[in-house]
Formats: C-alpha cells, structure tokens, sequence
C-alpha cells in the first residue's frame, strides 16, 4: 500500500472539514509522515490535484455512480475522487494500478464493504474512455471544465471580462511557476547558477526557477534571493522607491515586498516594515538579516489604528487582507468558499487604507494592493477613497502604457497570480 495515498486521503477530508489553508495543513501532514522525498512530492501531487479539480471530480463521481456524492461516505468519496484523478489526469500511473490502490484503500479506511463500489465505479470510468461528459449548459460546464462555483466564475467574467475569465481559470489548474528576486546588494551571482535561472523578461533581477528544497541552496543562505512571485514584484515597481526615503509597508509579513523594495532602495533609507503578528514580524527580521537590509525596521502594528509614533513617509505600501482568490492556483481550497464569507473584507481594507493614508507626506505615492480580482475589494474601494477625499489623485500606470490608476493581474506576456494594485498621489497643497 502507497502511504502516500492514503495520506492524501486524510488531509483531504480534514482540509475540507475544517475549512483551513492547504499549505499549513500539508506542512504539517508531511512533516509527521514517515516518508520518503518520493512520496512526501507523489502526497503534495495528489492533495494539490484533487483539490483543484474538486467539482470536476464531483462531477464524474455523480455521472458515473448515479449517486449524489453529498450521500456517500466521506472516505470512500475521496477515495474514489482520488482515483477518478489519477485515472484522468496522472499519465504516468497505470489505471489498474490507480483502481486496485483504491480498492485496497477501502480496507485501511475501515471501508470494506464499499471495496466491490469503489471498483465497479472506476472500472466504469476507464471503459468510458475516461470521458467527462458536459451538459450543455455555458456555466454548468465551465464550472466542471475549470473546477471553480459557478457564483465565481459568474463574477469575474462580469467584472473583469470573459477572455480574463478564460486565462484565470485556466492558469488556475496549472503548476503556478516558482519565481525568485536576485538580491542586487550581493554580487556573488555564481551561486544563482546551481539554480538554473531563467530570466524574466517583465521586470529586472526576476527569474523562473524549478527547484526543490531553496532553502538548503547555499544561494538562499548566502542572501542571494528571496521567493517572491512576479505580480508581487511588479507591486514594488509600481510603488517607485527611491533611495534615502522613508517607506511603510503596513502590513508587510512574510516581508517579501519589504525586502524588494529595501533592494531598490539600495539599502539607503527607512522601510517600516509592520504587522499585526509577533511570530510573522519575526519572518521578516530573519529574512531581512539573511539579505543583508539593514533599512528595514519592524514593529507588531495594527494596521487599521493610527498610531501617532508612525513616522510620516515618502511611500506607503498597503497590501491588505484579501479574499485571497487571486492565488488560487496555490491554495485552491479558497474558490469554494461562498461569496458572501467575504463580504466584510471591504470594510477592513478600507480602515486601513484611510488610517494608512493619513502618515503619507504631500506629494506622497501611495500603492494599495491585493491578491484578489473582486472589484469590490479593488476598484471600487479605491474609486470610493478618491470620491471623498479630495486632497488625493489618481496616478496613471504608464510604464505599462495605462491610463488608469489600477492594473489587475493577470495580463497579456505576464504569468502571475491574480494580483490587484492601484497607485495614488496625495496632492502637495491640501484641498
């Protein structure tokens, strides 16, 4: 028996029972599992594929059972998504394989009677032709080709348009790509090579890499990069720093964008670099002494109350709690949650935009931004801040030939996460 089936197996059910973020789950799953590298990587395949394609193997369970798999036993059901998965989407398992793994699972889960179901279902998949079949109904059959609710797949495509809808979803069932930032301030670039890095041609000092274990690299404890995706890359771009300035970023863990912007900087200047968390605070001192930024300065803070000790800054970063939606490619267990669990997210955002607002100097930028699509934790926030307070203005995007003051990733020669920022000036005379 694959342990790392069964495994999968158990952090799906928990995953789905508890409601909580994949990674932290899976972490601490294989931290406990007694396995090997193999197998802890064949657990992450399966645990990552199952949940991403949840509602197409819902889908095929209903088609192919007859039953509704609401009904079914909980442990059989994921038995059987897991073997519908393997089937349909692991070229390089054998379907009997797939199929007789499963019917054994049955027997660890204490499932034994539902050996001869599970089997039957499977085997009735495979003589198929391993086919999905569609209803054709447009928003039942996007909902089962992209795996994501319908309510969300509904929204996006009336928000941001159905080419954007298209490609987000699409991109949404892919292995999102692991990017990295060079640290310019350490000119020993020839430990980078062990990496294999490939250049991206969308901003300076970003590359793709495929690697496993960063953290052992002599490269990542020389300070010679941080992980950072690309859309959070471009965030600080957007932000322009310049050295010798006073920044904030406010709510800065695990402190990615920090770091981007001290290197920017050229180490010359003050990055305030806060959060509501001691133990995520940390996250960011010890990356910040790995790379070798002396700017940056950190403090538990709580970003929506003012704080009169908060110095006033050159450039203020509000990246916000979000939905989240926008990396769903990483943790796909947020698009099933329901719409309405977000709805609350907009006042948030909006106090610590406003608390934000008041540290920055006149002729200040600020950038807000978040890694989610929804307008109303976006556009329509900003549009909303900028109708009642006068003494700000919108700022174009023009180094990506942008009149608006706001960009939403992903977009055209761009690989990214969903990603929103928008960028706004407060005046020099107050109105």
């Amino acid at each position: 028996m694959n342990s790392a089936r069964i495994t999968a197996v158990r952090l799906l059910m928990k995953t789905m029972e508890a409601e909580s973020y994949s990674n932290l789950l899976l972490d601490q799953a294989l931290e406990k599992a007694e396995l090997p590298a193999q197998e802890k990587a064949f657990c992450t395949k399966l645990y990552y594929g199952v949940l991403e394609r949840l509602l197409t193997l819902e889908h095929l369970l209903r088609t192919y059972s007859g039953k509704n798999p609401e009904k079914l036993d909980e442990a059989v059901k994921y038995i059987l998504y897991l073997g519908f998965y393997q089937m349909q989407y692991c070229d390089t398992i054998p379907d009997r394989a797939a199929v007789n793994e499963c019917v054994k699972m049955t027997g660890y889960f204490r499932k034994k009677s539902a050996a001869s179901f599970v089997n039957a279902i499977l085997r009735k998949f495979q003589r198929s032709g391993k086919k999905i079949p569609l209803t054709g109904d447009h928003w039942q059959d996007m909902q089962i080709l992209y795996s994501a609710p319908m309510p969300l797949l509904q929204t996006v495509t009336a928000e941001q348009g159905e080419a954007f809808a298209k490609t987000f979803f699409e991109n949404s069932l892919q292995s999102p790509p692991c990017c990295i930032r060079k640290n310019p301030l350490k000119m020993d670039t020839d430990d980078l090579q062990e990496l294999h890095p490939v250049p991206c041609a969308a901003i300076n000092h970003a590359y793709y890499i495929n690697h496993d274990h960063l953290r052992y690299t002599s490269a990542f404890q020389k300070g010679l990069f941080h992980v950072q995706d690309l859309a959070s890359q471009i965030c600080c771009k957007i932000l322009d720093p310049h050295p010798g300035e006073t920044i904030l970023d406010m709510c800065a863990a695990p402190g990615g964008k920090s770091f981007t912007i001290a290197e920017i900087m050229q180490n010359q200047g003050h990055v305030f670099a806060f959060d509501l968390h001691p133990h995520r605070v940390k996250l960011i001192q010890e990356g910040a002494e790995r790379l070798g930024l002396t700017c940056i300065h950190t403090d538990v803070r709580n970003a929506a109350e003012y704080d009169q000790n908060t110095p006033e800054a050159d450039r203020i970063l509000c990246d916000v709690p979000c939905s989240g939606l926008g990396v769903i490619r990483r943790k796909p267990e947020i698009k099933y949650k329901s719409l309405n669990s977000f709805e609350e997210l907009p006042v948030i955002q909006s106090q610590i935009l406003e608390t934000s607002a008041n540290y920055l100097k006149p002729g200040g930028i600020l950038v807000y931004s978040t890694c989610t699509i929804l307008k109303r934790e976006n556009e329509n926030l900003v549009q909303k801040f900028l109708d009642m307070h006068p003494d700000f203005e919108p700022v174009p995007l023009e180094e990506f030939h942008i009149s608006e003051c706001w960009i939403t990733l992903p977009v055209k020669n761009i690989s990214s996460d969903g990603f929103f920022a928008a960028k706004i000036r407060r005046k020099a005379v107050k109105s």
